[in-house]
């Protein structure tokens, strides 16, 4: 009896433990079926660019062959076609979407860390430290982005793909700080903060061991829907000539066939797949967003 009554405790105690926050969060994933399949579309997205162009000499699929310009679906051993220079559409659109993708993630990494840093002291401290943090920010959010980053692409010697990436981070960290600031400051006054200053904690030790792991659901929703977003600047920009150098692939710069009318009506392999891929990229990583969104819900309400 004794026993029994042990197990029945332990069987208890074991169905009282919250699941884990990766649990739940492919639980939630893969509830929806638009979410699972935008979820397997990133991951295939991800193995055939990634993956793809560790197979592709960059030097050779940028390399012109002009005999083989304007060659359609399919024809001469091209499945998608060539464009203007005989270079592989394929190969470009493997190349391209890895770039793409490569300088979002980077742009979310470094907007979402500066953001992160400046909200959480700005929001942690408040006053006259969040008052004078909140007018730098507000300073750098009245600039034209976008005529700025074009006039600092023209003149900026030595120009590469890293470039392109501080220089759309200079002012994508703004609206994290805001976003991470507006959290801090629901944070601050709560038991568990006031607890540990009570106990004589610093104010560090509160701010990346306290508060910290408590948005961290926040964070980890706000990066994935960064991404899309910032790929999609990219491209963008790329497709105005004003991103990535022309040496190196880009979806925009494949999009950027669509200038032309002639290619829009007579030539849709130039400019169609890669049109589609950035489509399915900022849908399918939308959808996945939703779903942890919906995970973050969930935790709070089993937590």
């Amino acid at each position: 009896m004794a026993l029994f009554t042990v197990g029945k405790k332990k069987q208890d105690d074991r169905a009282q433990i919250p699941p884990s926050a990766l649990k739940i969060t492919f639980r939630e994933i893969f509830k929806s079926k638009a979410a699972t399949i935008a979820f397997c579309t990133i991951v295939v997205i991800l193995l055939l660019t990634f993956g793809g162009s560790l197979f592709l000499d960059s030097s050779k699929v940028t390399e012109i062959h002009i005999l083989e310009s304007y060659a359609g679906w399919g024809q001469n051993g091209h499945l998608l076609g060539t464009d203007d220079g005989g270079r592989d559409i394929l190969n470009l659109l493997i190349m391209g979407g890895r770039n793409s993708i490569m300088i979002g993630l980077l742009v979310t990494l470094f907007c979402e860390l500066v953001g992160l840093i400046v909200g959480l002291v700005a929001g942690y401290y408040g006053g006259t430290i969040d008052s004078i943090i909140m007018r730098i920010v507000d300073f750098v959010q009245i600039l034209p982005q976008m005529p700025i980053l074009i006039v600092l692409v023209t003149v900026l010697p030595n120009y590469n793909a890293m470039t392109l990436v501080l220089l759309i981070s200079m002012f994508g960290w703004t609206g994290e700080a805001r976003y991470y600031r507006s959290f801090i400051l629901s944070q601050r006054e709560r038991d568990y903060v006031l607890a540990s200053k009570t106990s004589g904690s610093s104010n560090t030790k509160i701010m990346f061991q306290e508060i910290l792991p408590n948005i961290a659901s926040m964070i980890i929703i706000d990066v994935v829907l960064s991404v899309s977003g910032n790929i999609g600047i990219e491209t963008g920009l790329s497709f105005i000539g004003y991103g990535l150098p022309t040496n190196i692939p880009s979806l925009g710069t494949l999009i950027g066939f669509a200038n032309d009318p002639v290619n829009i009506i007579d030539r849709p392999w130039l400019w169609l797949p890669a049109t589609v891929l950035l489509l399915v990229i900022c849908l399918s990583i939308n959808y996945v967003g939703q779903a942890l969104q919906k995970a973050g819900d969930a935790r709070q309400r089993e937590n």
